[in-house]
């Protein structure tokens, strides 16, 4: 039987099987043998032990379209960013932080700004002006009012999604409402392994729908760079690309150099000077990294 791991804790791996439900399986020795670690999102061949039980054990992982390093899981479509328009208040540097970290790792984003009710449509049009350039589909919601929601479950039917975003912006009330049985069922699972109530303390996936899964991972409040050279920054910020052949020097940082056409842009308002002054702040933060 083929499944799909959703979850790891404790050397045992819960495999939702289309139609059949989730079972409770080991992975055999040979994984360790070979030094393989199943991973969420895992597309994995399972025998069933028990049927009533509903316990199994991993036989095969089977190939791996591509393997994310934060958080860790396989076979991901795309990442939903979820950061609240007001209260909090976002965090942009961390949005771009983040931006980055999946660019790094080739998963397309999307970024979702809840509580779209609690801010004018002045302020969600500027949100959408900083970013409409950055190569990411931009989406306001509200979950409260279940306003915007279609777009959201338009843009994970078929796909595996990465959800995720600091804490209390509402992606609990979004994962929820995407489907209502997941605290149940996270439940169910929390039972077997003796652990109290549902806090999304690990990488998790949940089923929605036919071959639609999203990956539930804990908030974050901070994101540090890695494997990245300040060097290659600029290519992260793809609104730089249009100006970058009105620079003076090949390989301008756009900083301090004279000429520079991204800073001329800067000063025309063609880039939004949040993007900018987070671009300064993340290369800063590499040249220190490299330093020390």
């Amino acid at each position: 039987m083929q499944g799909k791991i959703i979850k790891g804790i404790g050397g045992f791996y819960y495999v939702h099987t289309e139609g059949a439900g989730v079972y409770e399986c080991r992975a055999k020795g040979i994984f360790r043998k070979d030094r393989k670690k199943p991973l969420v999102g895992d597309d994995v061949e399972i025998t069933v032990l028990d049927q009533e039980k509903m316990v199994g054990n991993v036989e095969a992982l089977l190939p791996r379209k591509n393997e994310l390093i934060r958080p860790a899981a396989a076979n991901v479509d795309q990442a939903l960013v979820v950061f609240a328009a007001a209260s909090p208040k976002p965090n942009l540097n961390l949005l771009d932080r983040f931006l980055i970290s999946m660019e790094q790792q080739q998963i397309p984003v999307a970024i979702c700004f809840n509580k779209s009710d609690l801010v004018s449509e002045q302020e969600m049009q500027e949100f959408g002006r900083v970013y409409e350039n950055c190569g990411c589909q931009v989406l306001f919601i509200s979950v409260a009012r279940r306003e915007g929601l279609d777009e959201i479950e338009d843009l994970i039917t078929g796909k595996t999604t990465v959800v995720a975003g600091p804490s209390g912006v509402g992606k609990s009330s979004l994962t929820n409402y995407l489907q209502p049985k997941a605290e149940m069922e996270v439940g169910e699972v929390s039972k077997k392994i003796d652990r109290g109530r549902h806090t999304t303390r690990h990488t998790e996936l949940i089923w929605v729908k036919e071959r639609t899964y999203f990956l539930d991972t804990p908030g974050f409040s901070s994101l540090y760079l890695q494997n990245l050279k300040p060097e290659e920054l600029p290519a992260y910020f793809p609104e730089f690309a249009a100006f970058e052949g009105d620079c003076r020097f090949q390989g301008c940082m756009h900083i301090s150099e004279p000429d520079c056409g991204v800073k001329q842009a800067l000063a025309e308002g063609k880039i939004p000077a949040c993007r900018y002054e987070n671009y300064l702040l993340l290369e800063e933060e590499l040249k220190h990294q490299r330093r020390y």
